[in-house]
């Protein structure tokens, strides 16, 4: 009697089932990666705009502003106003949250600002001056 060639229903279960394991292991790593990732970039941006309020901004005006604008923030990169779905600050929906405090004439004596992260808790920076 011939041998058939080809593989057998069993063979062909544990092809698939290894596949999906393997595809939903995939999955799972590519996702956390993809979060880590963008919750550094959210670090970065709210690190980079704090720094420019602090030592470009506020150095200049001797205050801070009560908005944040791309035309203030001379000395960064607009797209850094930008969370990781490209929604600007304090727009509806954006991971990033610039709260001024004591304002007058677009002068305020201090802010905090804010990222939502995924896997961490929110990311806060706080006005050196009061």
């Amino acid at each position: 009697m011939e041998r058939q060639k080809g593989f057998t229903v069993f063979e062909l279960i544990v092809a698939i089932v290894f596949l999906l394991v393997a595809g939903t292991f995939f999955y799972i790593q590519k996702r956390n990666i993809d979060v880590a990732a963008n919750d550094s970039a959210r670090k970065v941006a709210i690190n980079s705009i704090y720094y420019n309020l602090e030592e470009v901004y506020y150095a200049a005006n001797g205050a801070y502003p009560e908005y944040l604008t791309s035309d203030q923030l001379t000395g960064l990169d607009p797209e850094l106003l930008k969370d990781p779905s490209g929604i600007e600050v304090n727009q509806e929906g954006s991971n990033y949250t610039y709260t001024p405090k004591d304002c007058t004439d677009n002068k305020c004596k201090s802010y905090t600002l804010t990222a939502d992260l995924e896997n961490e808790s929110d990311y806060t920076k706080t006005s050196r001056h009061e």
